[in-house]
């Protein structure tokens, strides 16, 4: 299986475009192709299948193996394999014969991000350091995330982790140095969002069903946007962070579902949501989550009567106007909206001072050193460092140049963490009277103000990578910690993804999936990706 662990030069950035396409067509070769046809699976595709005894889980585990054994050699979405999938899944039949279902994802294929922690697997974070393989130390917890443990307690069945650009450092690209550069499964010339990217790509290439990603600044909406996928970014709080390896757990960091389908995403985090002793930050969502679950309010009557806000230089300045091809495709997502019996109210942002207000906000604060600090702590007894400084001691290295030598002060002990606190307890009380004043149920953005950037910026310089993806909701949405959900609508000329966000204020999932699941039956307007095998070299 190739890496990628130099940047990708002009050849491979044009393969499958233009006058090469042919050089692309995939060998007729159907006995490489898997059992089961996995393109585009859903949960309840899986399991109407499962109830029926069309498959096993062993044989569709073993289908979605065989679609990454044809294809991760040229899109190169993982850093590592779980070599215990299979025998799950055998195990996972085992109880499905006697009756037993863990819950709703038992038996479905999914994937996690290289930040997440998986029992006795190498975490990563993309960081050539944390892992044997690359000249570092492996980096190995003895128990899994909080959301891990809840997607197996539910019957998923993982069966990778996913590549991310070091330390979830990058939401346009996703390049690491323990993995290479992961490609976008609709154009390998064009980035394929990050950092989520890894599990993006291996969600809409059908590497797995669904897939779990972070963001801190637009890690989960940007490759959502990039690969025409339903991301949800939730509410700061909902979802738990323990063992996520952290850029800012305190105030920023969340995890949330790339999937296929809002349904399918929906389910997933019924799964990984609500309350957990490992996070203590997570008991606020206590009296905010749908007793029914997030899958409950999913029907073709919830737009029907609301109001949402459009996108404007209310809002943000950068990314605005929108590029012509955007501006045309937005338009017509509006009427869509409009058609199923939903207001628009433009701009409602327009001299509220919210752009001013977002400027003159406070550094946030400097959480690296408590946040790492915690997370280590977390790594397990068996863990061969549980600190930056046990790290430092092994390696005779300097861990991330020294950024993270300060004291980990605890940032509500500070007056920069108080002075963050205070802005952004303001910025949401205006957000919030912005949103009331206009009656609004939401706002309804393109999740981008422009078409997908190139893999490669500058041919001039293939080492150039700046992260740069167009993204019109975040950082904003990030700081203020409210929920957004992405629904792919169609497509721009060079055939990469149009995808829509609605936004909503804290705890409002539930609503926002109501009306994705709305506007997605009534466009259906995701297309699968067509897939090639790793080039030869000729």
């Amino acid at each position: 299986m190739r890496r990628y662990s130099k940047p990708i030069g002009i050849t491979l950035a044009i393969i499958c475009s233009g006058y090469l396409q042919e050089a692309c067509t995939p060998p007729d070769e159907s006995a490489l192709r898997p059992a089961i046809n996995v393109v585009e699976l859903t949960v309840q595709d899986i399991q109407q299948a499962y109830a029926s005894k069309e498959y096993t889980s062993v044989e569709l585990t073993q289908a979605f193996l065989d679609q990454i054994d044809l294809y991760e050699g040229h899109y190169n979405a993982f850093i590592s394999m779980n070599p215990n999938a299979m025998e799950i899944a055998s195990q996972l039949d085992e109880e499905r014969e006697s009756g037993q279902i863990r819950g709703p994802l038992h038996g479905v294929p999914v994937v996690i991000k290289d930040n997440i922690d998986y029992q006795g697997l190498v975490t990563t974070a993309g960081f050539s350091g944390f892992s044997s393989k690359t000249g570092g130390i492996d980096m190995i917890p003895d128990d899994d995330a909080a959301v891990v443990e809840r997607l197996r307690n539910a019957g998923a069945i993982i069966l990778g982790k996913t590549n991310l650009p070091d330390f979830a450092g990058d939401g346009t690209r996703t390049k690491s140095s323990v993995s290479g550069v992961t490609l976008n499964a609709y154009d390998v010339t064009k980035a394929p969002g990050g950092s989520s990217g890894g599990t993006a790509t291996a969600v809409n290439a059908s590497f797995a069903v669904l897939g779990l990603g972070t963001e801190t600044g637009g890690s989960i909406q940007n490759p959502a946007g990039s690969q025409a996928l339903v991301g949800i970014k939730p509410t700061f709080g909902l979802v738990p962070l323990e063992g996520v390896v952290p850029i800012n757990a305190t105030y920023i960091d969340v995890v949330g579902p790339l999937a296929k389908t809002v349904y399918d995403a929906a389910i997933t985090l019924d799964i990984i949501a609500g309350p957990s002793l490992e996070d203590l930050a997570t008991f606020a969502s206590v009296d905010h989550m749908p007793i029914e679950g997030y899958t409950k309010g999913l029907t073709r009557t919830n737009l029907a009567g609301k109001r949402f806000g459009s996108v404007g230089l209310g809002w943000r300045e950068q990314w605005l106007p929108l590029s012509p091809e955007t501006e045309k495709l937005y338009r017509e997502s509006l009427d869509i909206l409009e058609g199923r019996g939903a207001s628009i109210v433009d701009d409602p942002f327009e001299n509220s001072g919210f752009v001013e207000l977002y400027k003159n906000r406070p550094r946030v604060p400097s959480v690296g050193p408590h946040d790492m600090m915690v997370y280590m702590q977390g790594l397990g007894d068996s863990s061969l460092f549980n600190s930056v400084q046990g790290w430092e001691t092994l390696t005779g290295q300097t861990f991330r140049g020294g950024r993270m030598q300060a004291p980990p002060t605890r940032p509500s002990a500070t007056e920069e963490g108080d002075a963050f606190q205070a802005w952004r307890l303001q910025i949401r009380d205006l957000y919030r009277n912005i949103l009331q004043s206009s009656d609004l149920d939401g706002l309804f953005f393109p999740q981008a103000g422009a078409p997908i950037r190139n893999l490669i910026e500058d041919p001039q310089r293939p080492d150039y990578s700046p992260n740069n993806h167009p993204e019109l909701a975040s950082n904003i949405i990030n700081e203020l910690g409210v929920p957004l959900v992405t629904v792919p609508f169609s497509y721009y000329q060079d055939g990469t993804p149009f995808v829509v966000v609605f936004i909503g204020d804290l705890w409002t999932e539930q609503e926002l999936l109501g009306y994705a699941y709305d506007f997605e039956q009534t466009t259906l307007g995701r297309v699968p990706p067509s897939l090639f095998p790793e080039p030869s070299d000729q």
